[in-house]
């Protein structure tokens, strides 16, 4: 995903501040979302699951060096302070979330059966905030940051299940891939600009965050 925004960038020669925030989105791991619509497309969670684990894990590191690769040239990257910022917002919440699982077990597990409601239901509510805070700016930046955005994730799922069906993947595991590929944690791309990089480049994750925080494309995938 950083070297298909890192093509877009070039190929519609974005401006430098729209092309940076694409390109952060797509260094920044699987968003936690990916599994929410991989269950709801009846796609394998737990394939989801595992791969948005790992690529979780490996954000603290992967996302400051493969963003230096291709955004130095727009841009002064500081990687240390982007790599502290992504291991506080992204395994911290990882390291409570063990710790109240294995505090709490009995009472996590009655919730199970709802958790896929309730993360639908914060997805719709994130993405809405999000969006409505910056209506404005979204609506000034024009067309452009929309058919960029559209592209990068439309070319996420298509390769993502085009590269699992020649490798003979099932339908379901293929689901799973196309999603994980498709979709990152935008949240995290919408929050780092604001303690590494410039508070402005957030929009662009924002508009990104709209398109791919949407449970229709999961729904219609049923």
């Amino acid at each position: 995903m950083p070297s298909v925004a890192y093509g877009l960038a070039k190929a519609f020669n974005l401006p430098a501040d729209l092309a940076i925030g694409v390109i952060l989105v797509g260094c920044c791991p699987g968003g936690t979302s990916s599994n929410v619509m991989t269950y709801l497309a009846r796609g394998n969670t737990a394939l989801s699951v595992a791969c948005t684990t790992i690529s979780t894990l490996l954000a603290p590191v992967l996302t400051p060096a493969i963003f230096y690769l291709f955004a130095s040239q727009w841009l002064e990257i500081n990687a240390t302070a982007m790599f502290i910022s992504v291991l506080q917002m992204v395994l911290l919440p990882i390291f409570v979330g063990v710790v109240i699982r294995t505090i709490f077990k009995q009472k996590v597990e009655q919730f199970s059966q709802t958790m896929p409601l309730i993360s639908v239901i914060a997805i719709v509510l994130i993405v809405t905030a999000v969006v409505s805070v910056s209506r404005d700016r979204i609506i000034e930046s024009g067309l452009l940051i929309f058919a960029v955005v559209a592209l990068h994730n439309g070319l996420g799922y298509l390769i993502g299940y085009l590269a699992s069906r020649l490798l003979k993947l099932p339908i379901a595991d293929s689901k799973a891939v196309a999603i994980e590929v498709g979709m990152q944690n935008s949240g995290l791309g919408q929050h780092l600009p604001h303690y590494t990089l410039k508070p402005t480049l957030s929009l662009r994750c924002q508009v990104r965050y709209l398109a791919s925080g949407t449970i229709f494309q999961a729904r219609f995938w049923r």
